[in-house]
């Protein structure tokens, strides 16, 4: 998103703020209903011009951390978290299911703005102790949230963007609280929730696994369900391949991407977006899909109630070890490619670009080529390539030049 667009989105925020504080004019038209409802909560706790989040005690906020399973996932993630926070100059935080910041980690600029607002552990972050935000939205609506500049409530966050994601426990579905990514307003980037979502979901796949009835009773060596939705979208059970419509592998695959449920409301909006399509029209394909899994999907949530892996989640995994060959290897084109579903363009735009910006930062000749084959038209990569190859005599050396005057 350019600048302008950015400074133009700000303004129409910020004039809707302020028409709401000072004549408490209801703004419906400006700012989406979540943020007004949260604006007028916050409006009967704290001023506008409150300066700073208050804190929690410090010696029991420690000791609840200690004590979170949360705190087992952060530092089994712990490099990759960082990484995501420096390249970006974020800062991540990490909060339980009252809005209570456990843990943050911040980039140079934005530790500092975080910390002159108490955006630390012990920083009491629900809508009514600092006003709107994303991680009292995430944690209230169980849903990925942004909240931008202006729509803050406190104007001590007015050049703040935040990107929250709710965190779940992926075996008993409890909610254990959000993790929120935040930097200025002029740093918003399309991919920012798509990103909060990725962390949320590394962060619950590091969390220790506790005892259940359903793993005592079922060994399970290899998940069942086997979901390829890079470039031939494809989906096996048990070894057999499932005839699904093109509408319930999106909706499977929504489901496979967010363990932790979708309501139906969510679901229906990540599948149709705006399309006049029914709810009633939603539910059928999840009957049909619930029957050809043999009734393993959940409802209220929407869920899967059986293991599943992804390719997508393989790629995304390979990448952030830095195993970009192997990446390009399991990458077997965009997700579904031409998908309605405005929630997978999203995620097909974010696993294109991780892979992209992967093989720009550590351009492999061999995974290059690779990638021209199903990027034939991104010349950019092939010409990072090159120029690291320089006067060496690569035996890839010529198929890149000539994937290049080929694009060209």
């Amino acid at each position: 998103m350019v600048r302008s667009d950015l400074q133009e989105r700000r303004i129409s925020a910020a004039r809707a703020w302020t028409a709401f504080v000072e004549s408490g004019d209801a703004a419906e038209d400006f700012v989406r209903p979540e943020i007004l409802t949260s604006w007028t909560r916050s409006a009967t706790a704290i001023p506008t011009d409150v300066r700073e989040a208050p804190l929690a005690d410090e010696d029991e906020t420690r000791e609840m951390w200690r004590g979170s399973p949360l705190q087992v996932a952060v530092e089994r993630v712990e490099e990759e978290l960082r990484c995501t926070a420096d390249d970006g100059d974020l800062v991540i935080a990490v909060t339980d299911p009252d809005t209570r910041v456990l843990w943050t980690y911040g980039g140079r600029v934005m530790r500092r703005k975080a910390e002159s607002v108490n955006f630390v552990p012990g920083g009491r972050w629900d809508d009514e102790s600092a006003g709107t935000n994303a991680l009292d939205l995430a944690n209230r609506t169980n849903s990925p949230t942004t909240v931008f500049g202006p729509e803050h409530y406190a104007e001590v966050v007015h050049n703040w963007v935040c990107w929250a994601a709710p965190l779940h426990d992926p075996v008993t579905g409890k909610h254990l609280g959000v993790l929120d990514l935040s930097t200025t307003w002029d740093r918003t980037h399309p991919i920012g929730l798509a990103t909060a979502r990725v962390m949320a979901r590394l962060i619950e796949s590091a969390l220790p696994k506790l005892p259940t009835q359903r793993e005592s009773e079922e060994a399970i060596e290899q998940p069942g369900l086997v979901l390829t939705l890079l470039g031939t979208a494809e989906t096996w059970l048990d070894g057999q391949r499932l005839l699904l419509n093109r509408r319930q592998t999106e909706i499977l695959a929504l489901l496979a991407l967010h363990p932790e449920g979708l309501s139906l409301e969510r679901l229906h909006a990540m599948v149709y977006g705006d399309q006049a399509v029914t709810f009633s029209t939603l539910k059928a394909e999840v009957s049909h899909l619930r029957h050809a899994l043999g009734g393993q999907v959940a409802s209220r949530p929407y869920r899967l109630l059986m293991p599943v892996v992804t390719d997508v989640e393989q790629v995304l995994a390979l990448v952030r070890h830095g195993r970009v060959a192997a990446a390009v290897e399991a990458y077997g084109g965009d997700l579904l490619p031409g998908t309605n579903s405005p929630a997978l363009a999203e995620m097909a735009e974010y696993v294109a670009v991780a892979l992209r910006e992967a093989l720009i930062a550590d351009p492999q000749p061999d995974a290059v080529l690779s990638y021209s084959e199903l990027a034939p038209y991104d010349t950019e990569v092939v010409d990072v390539c090159l120029r690291r190859l320089g006067g060496s005599a690569h035996p890839a050396l010529p198929l890149l030049r000539a994937r290049l005057a080929a694009s060209r």
